[in-house]
């Protein structure tokens, strides 16, 4: 059912509804976008990092996400490098590194939203603060971490058929004609894949791509 759409159907059809989430308490936030994959959502990972600023992070892969309460000299450590990128001269919203890569967005409270894309380790002098940020928090581990169960998931929806059978839609009205983005409980998602593994779905005599993805505490869908 997730290998593959029927008729060239991309899955990037999902990226007209999966916009990263944003949460206003964050102090940093970062979602990092994959190359598309055939029968995957990348949309619909959840975010990569986010700090909070009673210490507590939450650390994203394709579809999990774990939390942890750092210390003081973490936190430090973390903000010491937002600093440095507050001082970047002329820092605009967006920062080309180099060629192909991935996509990267961060979010700086009170500050501006940065789309960033390419290798961070080719960046240009100019962008190297921005880029050792964003591999810090792309790459952040800390022995702390613990597997984070959501209570939120953002339900993406979209017209179109994937590879093998269908699931019936569970998620109260159907969808109708266009997409969906809306927020669902952790018990309506129990049953269901998450993150940027996409189920089919059968509503009548229409097919759907469904995905859900992990929400951290406040964040909007």
């Amino acid at each position: 059912m997730q290998r593959a759409f029927r008729a060239g159907v991309a899955l990037s059809l999902l990226a007209v509804t999966a916009a990263a989430g944003e949460i206003p308490e964050a102090i940093v936030a970062l979602e990092v976008a994959a190359p598309p994959t055939p029968g995957r959502a990348p949309e619909a990972a959840p975010l990569r990092f986010a700090l909070l600023p009673d210490y507590t992070v939450y650390v994203g892969g394709s579809s999990e996400l774990s939390s942890a309460r750092l210390d003081k000299d973490d936190f430090k450590d973390i903000e010491k490098q937002i600093s440095r990128v507050r001082k970047l001269p002329g820092l605009g919203s967006s920062a080309t590194f180099s060629p192909g890569g991935r996509h990267y967005r961060l979010i700086l409270k009170k500050g501006p939203t940065i789309l960033a894309s390419g290798d961070p380790a080719q960046a240009p002098a100019q962008f190297r603060p921005l880029a050792e940020l964003l591999q810090m928090l792309e790459g952040f581990d800390h022995p702390a971490l613990r597997p984070y169960r959501p209570q939120q998931f953002a339900l993406l929806v979209q017209t179109a058929t994937l590879a093998g059978g269908c699931r019936l839609w569970t998620f109260g009205a159907p969808p109708g004609t266009g997409s969906v983005t809306r927020s669902v409980t952790a018990e309506a998602a129990s049953d269901w894949p998450t993150g940027a593994t996409p189920a089919s779905v059968c509503s009548g005599d229409k097919t759907y791509v469904v995905a859900l993805r992990p929400l951290v505490p406040g964040e909007r869908p």
